[in-house]
């Protein structure tokens, strides 16, 4: 299925609303210009049009299943490789992690065009830009150092891990429970439900952000902590060694979005799944606000992009464009020209 990305759009609200320029003068955002926006974005148009949207129909018809182990729709790891090659994981993240060090300005457009090219594959790095900002905020340099990059690179993808089968949404309910080793590792023991991309062979490998309990930690949400939990652990250089104790044992079958694989997580069916703490004990809810935070600045675009990509693939219809040459979007009616236009461009044919 073919999809058109509205990339005249985008920058019109870049200049005129957002004044890009103005962004640009700031220090350390020199290269933020207007013609740098529209490289970036007719770029991501094509990579979005070409590559990812065909994909769409596809895992409608083929979706990810579990039989032992979780088979994605066909297509997608090559397109998750080449999301990874392309630098779109790190537009917005820091130079010095190998990240493109542009403003939040330029990366939800590039996030909007992939979602509404294919809202099953952009689940899958949906969660990683939260991971990365919590890593940044309050993990060690040595956490930085070694996941960061491969986060930003997509070689390594991100889980959010809270809920539980018997705590839902009540996260005070949480029993997960992470043991000290004595080496200043942990070794987990529960079970996370409804994970996002949980379990999948599109990259190298999987970092499980996990709220668990310590022994001895306060009752409720003020007793959690933050870990992270590799699916394969690494050394200090992240070359991988053997398989975590942590392992899909089932996905959820879904109405919609059927080619993102939602994982029933197990950890420490046999032995523990080893883990790092996260900042501080008790604290973990905190730090994983960070992520949840950014995770639903991600969803809450969702319905717009969704929208978006259907009235941007080419249809037999008849389109309205108003003044400024914008495609029809929410229906206010522009008071010179009496046809639908955008709430942008609203002011501009205000008499």
């Amino acid at each position: 299925m073919s999809y058109r990305a509205p990339v005249k759009d985008m920058l019109f609200v870049m200049k005129e609303l957002a004044d890009i320029e103005s962004i640009a003068a700031l220090p350390g955002l020199e290269d933020a210009s207007l013609d740098t926006a529209q490289a970036v974005l007719e770029e991501a148009a094509r990579f979005n049009n070409e590559v990812v949207a065909p994909l769409n129909v596809k895992g409608d018809k083929n979706p990810s299943f579990w039989k032992s182990e979780v088979t994605t729709t066909p297509g997608f790891k090559e397109a998750f490789r080449q999301f990874g090659e392309g630098g779109w994981q790190g537009v917005l993240h820091p130079v010095e992690y190998e990240g493109q060090g542009l403003p939040k300005l330029i990366a939800p457009p590039c996030i909007e065009m992939l979602n509404a090219a294919n809202p099953s594959f952009a689940l899958c790095p949906l969660l990683t830009d939260g991971a990365i900002e919590a890593l940044l905020t309050v993990g060690t340099e040595e956490h930085k150092q070694l996941y960061v990059p491969k986060l930003i690179s997509g070689e390594w993808t991100v889980t959010m891990n809270l809920t539980e089968p018997q705590a839902s949404s009540d996260l005070a309910l949480v029993r997960t429970r992470a043991e000290p080793q004595g080496d200043g590792t942990f070794k987990l023991f529960g079970t996370k439900i409804f994970i996002t991309y949980g379990e999948h062979y599109m990259a190298k490998n999987i970092v499980h952000l996990v709220l668990a309990h310590t022994p001895n930690a306060p009752d409720g949400v003020n007793g959690t902590s933050l870990f992270l939990v590799p699916k394969f652990i690494t050394d200090e250089n992240g070359t991988l060694g053997a398989r975590n104790d942590v392992h899909c044992v089932s996905i959820e079958y879904k109405l919609g979005v059927k080619a993102s694989p939602t994982a029933v997580l197990q950890f420490g069916d046999h032995g523990g799944a080893v883990g790092q703490l996260i900042g501080e004990e008790n604290r973990g809810l905190e730090y994983m606000f960070i992520m949840m935070n950014a995770a639903r600045f991600a969803v809450g675009m969702q319905a717009w992009r969704c929208r978006s990509g259907l009235i941007r693939r080419p249809s037999r219809s008849r389109r309205i464009v108003c003044k400024a040459g914008l495609l029809m979007a929410p229906p206010n009616q522009c008071r010179s020209f009496t046809t639908p236009t955008c709430v942008a461009c609203s002011r501009l044919c205000a008499p």
